[in-house]
């Protein structure tokens, strides 16, 4: 028997697992069904998804992170182990050295319900790393040198905005606005524009499809159904991407001004380097269409969407892994 390392990026919407040597193995919602009548879990990740919102009376599916924290400890802990079993389980590791990513300014609280969990389901070892520093990384920035490094990793349930330097944190801020609240702001404008109501899926469907945030001109089209909330019958409505634009404006608003006050504590030699280097945007936000534009004009930088922007975390968690016993200190 012999231990791998592994690193996880806990999202609200999504886990990513990275194995040491193996790279990125594991990519699935953070969703878990159960059944209410017998409290057996019916399904984990993906196949728990496709349940949520069709699921008969006695089966719910549960998301255990909220706002890039656990929300229910016990299905957080069967998630987890049911994921480490699902990419080689027991078979080929005894107790793993488990690095686990989580949002900035998380408390010690929430820090310890994290490190418990993954204790729980099998952990040797557990490092907890902040998000911001591990999208860095996995966007492939080098944050080891004495510039200025800032990115803004927009997740499912929170946005961490951070300047780095010299392998660690300067200044950063935490907001509990993302994905999750991108999807309910246009659950609520298509409700209260069309007295229709949709659930979570559709309304994400909606901000991947023809979600923007910025004015360019374009203007996509999407047939949506849902239920008509005064005759109770289904119902299809065409929406347009500048609806969507509309709606996720606050959001995205909140987001702008969380990097802009992050940006003015920045000591001045360090936003020098940032005007020479650019923003990195990481996490599935920073697929919404022309954010990137938006923060630029807005912060009077350059502003780059990483590659591969949705695995940026799990992937410098996995360069961190290779750093393991160099960085173990700052960890702890």
């Amino acid at each position: 028997m012999f231990s791998k390392d592994i690193g996880i990026d806990l999202g609200t919407a999504n886990v990513s697992i990275h194995v040491k040597g193996r790279g990125v193995v594991l990519d699935e919602p953070s969703v878990v069904a159960i059944d209410n009548d017998t409290n057996r879990v019916r399904a984990v990740g993906e196949e728990a998804r496709r349940m949520v919102g069709r699921t008969p009376g006695n089966i719910v599916a549960i998301r255990p992170m909220k706002d890039g924290v656990i929300a229910d400890f016990e299905i957080t802990e069967i998630m987890l182990k049911s994921f480490i079993d699902r990419i080689g389980g027991r078979s080929w590791y005894s107790r793993p050295r488990i690095l686990i990513c989580a949002p900035t300014n998380i408390t010690s609280v929430e820090q310890k319900a994290i490190r418990q969990a993954a204790e729980r389901s099998g952990a040797r070892e557990v490092y907890l790393e902040e998000e911001a520093k591990a999208a860095a990384i996995g966007a492939g920035m080098d944050i080891f040198q004495p510039s200025g490094n800032m990115v803004v990793d927009i997740g499912g349930g929170t946005t961490d905005v951070a300047v780095l330097s010299m392998g660690d944190v300067v200044t950063a801020s935490s907001i509990k606005i993302a994905g999750d609240k991108f999807d309910e702001a246009i659950m609520k404008f298509i409700k209260s524009k069309y007295k229709l109501a949709i659930g979570e899926r559709t309304s994400e469907d909606i901000k991947m499809k023809i979600g923007k945030v910025y004015n360019d001109g374009q203007k996509d089209e999407m047939d949506i159904r849902g239920r008509d909330m005064v005759s109770g019958l289904p119902l299809t409505v065409t929406i347009h991407s500048d609806e969507v634009r509309e709606a996720l404006w606050d959001s995205i608003s909140s987001i702008v001004q969380t990097a802009k006050s992050v940006l003015e504590q920045t000591p001045p030699e360090l936003s020098a380097d940032i005007i020479d280097r650019g923003v990195i945007l990481t996490g599935g936000g920073a697929l919404l269409r022309g954010l990137d534009t938006l923060l630029a004009e807005e912060l009077k930088v350059p502003v780059l969407v990483a590659d591969d922007p949705i695995h940026c975390v799990v992937k410098g968690s996995g360069i961190m892994l290779d750093n393991l016993d160099r960085v173990v200190k700052k960890l702890g």
